[in-house]
């Protein structure tokens, strides 16, 4: 079976992720962190594509962007994770060793409304949820942190936002997500489905042929012989 169809459409929006091979952490000291981030801003400058949000975790990472052309956030972040991948085993001397990343990265389109808000929440408490900081804003290789800095922090990584930030959104960061919220976005991920409105959903996922996506998992169940299907 060939692999599924990616969206990447420029103006979208999409929550992209990946891990590191069995779960193995990718992201050992403050300073694989940061040059992490220098990394992305490198392929900003190189790809079409922007970051409206982003949590670097000790073994995943999750970004929030939008690309500005075609193909642009499959371009960048195959470049992400293949030069991380380059430099990580150089500076540690394992060159061959095998793979730091689980695969392909996964991502999946967002509606550029109440749900996007979901997502970026999702994401920018992520260390907060693993019980890593105290407080969301604590975890210094995240958007919220880096939106919080006085002054602004090198490199430049975000773009505003396509909608409003909403008042006291530190606050609203760290206040717990209900469980439907995490568990909707949390399906979208392990099926690359698009999170959003019911209508929207079903709208974008025909027009970028991710209608597989939507559609539970296994074979149709059989009907049993001489048994009417109910509509």
């Amino acid at each position: 079976m060939g692999r599924p169809k990616r969206a990447d459409e420029a103006g979208g929006i999409y929550h992209a992720l990946n891990r590191g091979n069995s779960r193995a952490a990718i992201f050992d000291t403050p300073d694989d962190f940061d040059a992490f981030e220098r990394i992305l801003a490198e392929g900003l400058s190189r790809y079409p594509c922007q970051i409206l949000a982003y949590q670097l975790m000790p073994n995943h990472w999750h970004l929030v962007v939008r690309p500005t052309a075609d193909g642009g956030m499959s371009d960048l972040l195959r470049w992400v994770t293949l030069t991380h991948t380059m430099r990580r085993h150089a500076h540690r001397h394992t060159s061959g060793e095998g793979h730091i990343y689980q695969g392909r990265f996964k991502s999946f389109p967002v509606q550029d409304d109440r749900h996007f808000l979901v997502v970026c929440r999702y994401v920018e408490r992520n260390a907060r949820q693993a019980g890593l900081v105290t407080l969301a804003e604590d975890w210094k290789w995240g958007s919220l942190a880096r939106w919080l800095a006085k002054p602004r922090r090198k490199p430049d990584l975000l773009t505003p936002w396509p909608i409003a930030r909403p008042g006291h959104w530190k606050d609203r960061v760290n206040q717990a997500m209900s469980k439907k919220e995490v568990d909707a976005v949390r399906h979208a991920i392990r099926r690359g489905s698009p999170f959003g409105d019911p209508d929207w959903t079903q709208s974008i996922a025909r027009r970028l042929n991710l209608d597989s996506t939507l559609r539970p998992r296994g074979r149709p169940k059989k009907v049993a012989p001489g048994r009417n299907k109910e509509f």
